[in-house]
């Protein structure tokens, strides 16, 4: 059986960068987001701990999908295998911006009914 592919997933969360590993991800049924499943932490047995990894750990535990929105996304990359995940504070210096999102669906009138 073929390894199953990790995805690194990073993404702005309020005025913080996560940045995460998952195993499937795909576009949503519900349009303007990204699903992803299956997220990949470290293994426990590690003697250290790092405190990034643990509170991105909690805060996905118990979480089956998770939906980001699509402007959130900075990046995705497929990987050989997974890393840790970390948070880091959303830069303020204007090196990385949200991609730009149109505000309504393509094909979609409005409200005008």
């Amino acid at each position: 059986m073929a390894n199953q592919p990790v995805y690194k997933v990073i993404f702005q969360n309020g005025n913080q960068v996560f940045e995460v590993f998952a195993r499937q991800i795909y576009q949503s049924d519900m349009w303007g987001f990204v699903e992803v499943e299956e997220f990949v932490f470290g293994e426990r047995s590690q003697i250290l701990v790092d405190p990034a990894e643990e509170k991105l750990k909690n805060e996905f535990s118990g979480v089956k999908r998770s939906y980001i929105p699509l402007q959130a996304i900075i990046r995705i990359d497929e990987v050989d295998k997974e890393g840790s995940a970390k948070v880091s504070p959303a830069s303020a210096d204007g090196k990385v911006a949200s991609f730009p999102f149109p505000g309504t669906r393509p094909g979609h009138k409005g409200s005008e009914e």
